[in-house]
């Protein structure tokens, strides 16, 4: 979900705080959701192109591939879950917003902030039990049950950093939220 004007393009860099090192870290972790998005389009291109090469070469070979769900899998998990925070910072995930209309700004802005600090607290959760099965996991040196066997350490890891990654752009939304003033 890229914008196109050249207004859209400078709030996706531009830093919503006041404070320098706030400013900081929203801009560091701008640029690190853009790597990670690059990054996640080439994974999903690339499931693609694993999932109908399996296709092709079950159907015309009639020769069973084992790899390739798993590592469609593992790449579809590393995208969704590492581009969680730039979806975020768009505001992009799913909301209901039949509020907007009826509440003031300012009630807006409170039910934006408490929307907020609920999410990064269920985030927060999972993102602490997601590093503690990715831990598990690598030092059990769990693999999958298929006959490739790849570490399940490669998802957790993608799904617990793709987490983190989340309750730092929530927690940076709260703090810019907390030192606007509000608007009537």
């Amino acid at each position: 979900m890229m914008h196109g004007s050249v207004e859209d393009q400078r709030e996706l860099v531009a830093p919503a705080s006041s404070n320098p090192l706030i400013a900081g870290v929203e801009r560091a972790l701008a640029v690190c959701n853009r790597v990670i998005v690059v990054l996640a389009s080439a994974a999903l291109i690339l499931a693609c192109l694993i999932l109908s090469y399996s296709v092709l070469t079950r159907s015309i070979f009639h020769s069973a591939t084992y790899w390739q769900d798993e590592a469609a899998v593992f790449l579809l998990v590393g995208a969704t879950f590492m581009t969680a925070a730039f979806v975020q910072s768009q505001r992009g995930h799913i909301g209901i917003e039949a509020f907007v209309g009826i509440l003031s700004p300012t009630a807006n802005r409170i039910r934006l902030t408490l929307v907020d600090v609920a999410s990064l607290a269920f985030c927060a959760f999972f993102s602490w039990k997601s590093w503690t099965l990715a831990h598990e996991a690598w030092v059990d040196g769990q693999v999958s049950n298929s006959m490739w066997s790849p570490p399940l350490a490669i998802p957790y890891v993608l799904m617990a950093a793709g987490m983190t990654l989340l309750c730092v752009q929530i927690l940076l939304q709260i703090i810019t939220s907390l030192g606007k003033a509000p608007r009537s």
